[in-house]
C-alpha cells in the first residue's frame, strides 16, 4: 500500500505531502518481524500507519500472560491514542511480519507553525476518523472476550471476521496460538473445541482459513 491510499493521507496532493515530509512530521520505517516498535510503558509522540506486512498490538503482564488485543493490517493506524494523550504505553506493538511503516509525528505536525498548512486541518478530521474507527474495533474485541465459553468467543470472532470480509470463508491474521492470546484461552482448550466444532458440521479449517456453516447446513445426528 502506498502513502496516498491510506486513509490518512487519501487524497492529499503530493506537494502538501513533500511539505509535510520537509518539516519533520512524517518518516518511514521497516521492520523485521519480531522487533517491537514501542514498548510498554514508554510514553510516545509518534504514531504508525502500516504500508506493508501486519502488526500486533498486545499486553504482557508481570507473570508473562500474553493477550494480543489487535492485529493491524496494511492502512490501519496504531499507537496514535498513546500519542494524542501522552500517557504511559499499557500495550507492546510488535511486527508479526517483517513489516513497511510510516511514523507519524504529531508533536511536529501540531507545532503552531503548521496551522496554517493546507493541509492541517483535512489531517486533524482524518486523524479524528482513524480514532473513531479504532473505537469500534475496541468494542467489537471486548463482545468477543466477554463470552464466557470458549465456543462462543470463537463464532463471535469469526462471525465478525466473516461479516467484514464479506465471505464464509475468512482467513485470519493469526497462527493458532496467536488466536488463543486473541481470544484469551489457552491454546489447547482453543484447539480441542475446533476440533469439535468441526465434527460437528459448525466450521471446516486449516491453519488459518475458515470455512463457516450456517445451522440450516449444519449435518443433523
Amino acid at each position: 500500500m502506498e502513502i496516498f491510499e491510506t486513509p490518512l493521507f487519501e487524497g492529499m496532493k503530493e506537494a502538501e505531502y513533500r511539505e509535510m515530509l520537509a518539516c519533520g512530521c512524517t518518516r518511514e520505517k521497516r521492520a523485521r518481524r519480531g522487533k517491537v516498535l514501542y514498548h510498554a510503558g514508554s510514553i510516545i509522540h509518534t504514531f504508525g500507519i502500516l504500508l506493508s506486512g501486519c502488526v500486533h498490538v498486545a499486553h504482557t503482564d508481570l507473570w508473562g500472560n500474553r493477550m494480543i488485543l489487535h492485529s493491524i493490517a496494511p492502512g490501519e493506524s496504531f499507537a496514535e491514542t498513546y500519542a494524542i494523550c501522552r500517557a504511559p504505553m499499557m500495550v507492546e506493538v510488535t511486527a508479526a511480519e517483517d513489516s513497511r511503516v510510516l511514523l507519524v509525528d504529531l508533536e511536529v505536525l501540531m507545532a503552531e507553525g503548521n496551522r496554517r498548512k493546507s493541509w492541517y486541518q483535512t489531517l486533524l478530521g482524518r486523524l479524528l476518523f482513524l480514532s473513531t474507527g479504532k473505537n469500534l474495533a475496541w468494542s467489537s474485541r471486548f463482545f468477543c472476550i466477554s463470552a464466557k465459553s470458549a465456543r462462543d468467543r470463537i463464532l463471535h470472532y469469526l462471525s465478525a471476521e466473516s461479516l467484514r470480509q464479506g465471505s464464509r470463508e475468512v482467513v485470519i491474521p493469526f497462527d493458532r496460538q496467536q488466536m488463543a492470546d486473541y481470544l484469551n484461552l489457552e491454546r489447547t482448550a482453543l484447539s480441542k473445541e475446533l476440533g469439535r466444532m468441526q465434527k460437528e458440521g459448525l466450521l471446516t479449517f486449516r491453519k488459518n482459513r475458515f470455512c463457516l456453516t450456517s445451522p440450516d447446513e449444519t449435518p443433523r445426528g
